[in-house]
């Protein structure tokens, strides 16, 4: 397995000697403060029945590197006699407001006995910070308000993980899954069920949560949200998800989540057995020029830098820019790249996500057990204040990896547009000349 380059990277978290390990990574970017928060679960050994608190690490992101804080616990994020899981946090520009979702699940029942049980003991749960996650409101469980009487028809049910989003209109959105009961034998006590994607969704800031329709003619769980403006001037919300049938799904909806098309199989993006979490960000296709400085990621320890080899251009698919009617909104995906094994955490790009073809191949970032990863799309100032500029871009990645297993490390990784579209695998070459104008502008530095 080779790559043409690797992105330097730092670990966050580390799996202990005594065998703490962190698991489930989350992120997300506050453009306003320039702070990016790194979440993970604390287990007491890589199981999910192991699981216990929420952990959090808070970085300050500069013109050219991050600074890291020490890991803290969100002591607040915790139902008592519970264990908390896959955080999904989701922030509101409007009112400043991060809201961190997660689930909480009794004791350590395992995902499989409420399966076959359908005895659900989870419950959906918030926590709230308005200083950029250096405090945190006391929880709130929002089971009974937001699912109501349908929790019945779940055997239980989970969120993303990783990040949420919010809607150009204001609406927050948490992607989400259940199984859901489709019938019941011996007297209750084993069930029949299937997996839907969804979505949980605010239109007030947070005050009332509602769920969405499923995904419902495909088998799907994990998955995450992009708002995707296309170049007609549609909007669709894009849903990808994990899937059991050896590929991933996606699925679109048209009313911001509240319900969804049928799902499609993306024979491009390849499912290890039994399938594992994906990350997708979306971002405006870069029409313009973008400052290409160089990131140096600080922590408390050293980095783990990863040698440099040569990088090659990125043909890509269609782009009309003299004819487009809005910026339309390219998508990047992580996933381990193995079709066997978690292994080989790869970057996959769509410029026209609707179509389940359009995926390139990956630029492999980790070569090796790699697992659950979330991506942050970050929007840097230009320090040419002066000069009416774009704002520079990054993107950032949070992922499961090690040498021996997946679970070893969280490791983070920042990379910019220059070094996305240089080290994505060749397209076809007819798409080359349509992309060519794109990446003369985003190779160009700020100077």
């Amino acid at each position: 397995m080779t790559s043409r380059y690797l992105p330097a990277r730092t670990i966050l978290f580390e799996q202990a000697r005594s065998g703490l390990t962190y698991r489930i990574p989350a992120l997300v970017y506050l453009a306003g403060s320039g702070t990016i928060l790194a979440f993970a679960e604390q287990r007491l050994s890589p199981a999910d029945a192991d699981a216990n608190l929420l952990v959090l690490r808070r970085g300050s992101v500069s013109r050219t590197h991050v600074e890291w804080e020490d890991m803290a616990a969100l002591q607040s994020a915790h139902l008592k006699g519970h264990r908390s899981m896959n955080p999904c946090p989701v922030y509101d520009t409007s009112t400043n407001t991060l809201f961190l979702f997660f689930i909480a699940i009794l004791g350590t029942t395992s995902e499989t006995y409420q399966l076959i049980t359908g005895n659900n003991v989870t419950r959906l749960c918030c926590v709230s910070s308005t200083d950029q996650g250096q405090s945190w409101s006391a929880i709130t469980d929002l089971t009974d308000r937001t699912i109501g009487c349908a929790i019945k028809e779940w055997a239980t049910f989970a969120l993303g993980p990783g990040h949420g989003i919010q809607l150009k209109c204001g609406r927050l959105v948490v992607p989400a899954y259940t199984y859901h009961i489709d019938s019941r034998e011996c007297f209750g006590q084993i069930c029949r069920t299937s997996p839907h994607a969804f979505t949980f969704y605010s239109d007030d800031h947070g005050k009332v949560w509602k769920f969405g329709e499923f995904v419902a003619n495909l088998d799907t769980v994990e998955c995450q949200v992009v708002s995707v403006d296309e170049e007609d001037g549609h909007n669709v919300l894009y849903c990808n998800a994990r899937t059991p049938l050896n590929f991933r799904a996606q699925a679109l909806s048209t009313d911001g989540g509240a319900a969804f098309l049928d799902g499609q199989i993306i024979p491009k993006l390849v499912e290890p057995p039994r399938g594992c979490h994906g990350s997708v960000i979306g971002f405006p296709a870069p029409v313009g020029l973008w400052s290409e400085e160089p990131f140096v990621v600080c922590s408390d320890s050293s980095p783990d830098h990863t040698a440099s080899r040569q990088p090659t251009p990125f043909p890509h698919k269609r782009l009309n820019l003299a004819n487009q009617f809005q910026t339309p909104t390219w998508v990047l995906y992580s996933h381990p790249t193995s079709p066997t094994s978690r292994l080989h955490l790869g970057l996959y790009l769509s410029t026209f996500p609707r179509d389940p073809l359009s995926w390139s191949q990956p630029w492999v970032i980790h070569e090796g057990p790699s697992a659950y990863s979330d991506l942050a799309y970050l929007e840097l100032s230009s320090p040419k204040v002066q000069e009416p500029r774009l704002p520079r871009v990054a993107f950032a990645c949070l992922y499961e990896c090690g040498s021996r297993s997946p679970y070893e490390k969280i490791a983070f990784s920042l990379f910019t547009m220059r070094e996305l579209l240089h080290n994505i695998p060749h397209l076809p070459a007819e798409s080359q000349a349509e992309l060519s104008p794109v990446l003369s502008c985003v190779c160009c530095p700020i100077a």
